[in-house]
């Protein structure tokens, strides 16, 4: 009872937050009013950010006042790094760096949690005798960077599992060829590639971390907290549109994919429509609140971010537990100093 009233609680502060930054942030169209702003994802243009790249498209962006240009993430340009040097104003990260982040003494907000779900998960071959957790014991489990790894440890210790673990990159060619019993992927992306490698749906186990208690979100939109300081309305407005550019790209799946489309190619990186489909679709699975209600996207949920927390805390990744409110923020109350 007292779990499902913090969740209620929560969910009415996100909503207030959100309808006083609505009034608060009248939008404009155009003008000299625009303010430049710079966001970079984790990773190269993809669906998985199809809503940016969508709400700079549209003008979304300078409906609220802002001139907006996205930086192409990837490992050449760390995210983290380039929100902290002050080379882009907003940032995407999981919330397991969040965290880390926050705990390690970076001053940084989340403002936005936009994924409500992990898309993390393991996947196994039928063929190699894995149905269930128990039947991982010994064998060998293909994990990605420490980063990756809160969730797969976590689960190993709740089933009390002992395997080999083997050093993953982000090709799946390994478990292609049987290098591994089991593999780390992202439901939107490594998962459809092994797909589309010839291997059916109904050839493969699927351990998906959400639905083992573990659901750790990942992308989050983060911001400096000397900016949210100086202008907390940009921040609501930056945060506003972006999820009016996911609703946006959700409503016109056709128009967002021909504009993530574009700029692949215009980094030349080579990908399927058919691909970027896939991702998309599940992105929508990820973002939208498992209620459905669009006023709820974006919320950072408590129950979420103590999960999380604890994780990282269990395997001695941080030292303490930042709290909810030094880490979350929405709008700045009046009289905060």
């Amino acid at each position: 009872m007292l779990h499902a009233k913090i969740k209620k609680y929560c969910r009415f502060i996100i909503s207030v937050a959100f309808f006083v930054i609505t009034i608060c942030v009248a939008p404009v169209e155009g003008g000299d009013t625009l303010k430049k702003v710079s966001f970079i994802p984790q990773w190269v243009p993809q669906a998985q950010f199809a809503g940016y790249y969508i709400g700079l498209e549209k003008g979304i962006y300078r409906k609220y006042g802002i001139d907006l240009t996205i930086i192409t993430g990837g490992q050449d340009s760390p995210p983290s790094d380039l929100l902290m040097d002050g080379g882009a104003d907003f940032a995407s990260l999981w919330l397991s760096t969040g965290i880390q982040m926050r705990a390690g003494g970076a001053k940084i907000f989340n403002i936005a949690q936009i994924m409500q779900r992990s898309a993390l998960m393991l996947v196994a071959k039928k063929a190699s005798g894995i149905e269930k957790p128990s039947d991982m014991n010994g064998k060998k489990v293909g994990l990605w960077g420490p980063v990756f790894q809160l969730q797969p440890r976590a689960f190993f210790r709740k089933y009390n599992l002992t395997m080999q673990i083997i050093p993953q990159s982000f090709s799946v060619n390994l478990f292609l060829r049987d290098g591994v019993d089991v593999a780390s992927a992202m439901w939107y992306n490594e998962y459809h590639t092994i797909m589309n490698c010839g291997i059916n749906p109904d050839e493969l186990t699927t351990f998906f971390f959400h639905e083992h208690g573990l659901n750790f979100p990942e992308d989050g939109i983060y911001v400096l907290e000397e900016t949210y300081r100086k202008d907390p309305a940009l921040c609501g407005a930056f945060v506003l549109a972006s999820i009016e550019g996911w609703q946006y790209a959700f409503d016109h799946p056709d128009e967002a994919l021909a504009v993530t489309m574009r700029n692949l190619k215009k980094e030349h990186i080579p990908t399927t429509l058919v691909h970027q489909k896939w991702m998309l679709e599940r992105m929508k699975d990820l973002i939208l609140p498992e209620n459905g209600e669009d006023t709820d996207m974006g919320g950072l949920q408590i129950e979420d971010y103590s999960r999380v927390a604890r994780g990282l805390r269990g395997m001695e990744l941080i030292d303490s537990v930042p709290s909810f409110t030094s880490f979350y923020k929405v709008i700045r109350d009046k009289d905060e100093k």
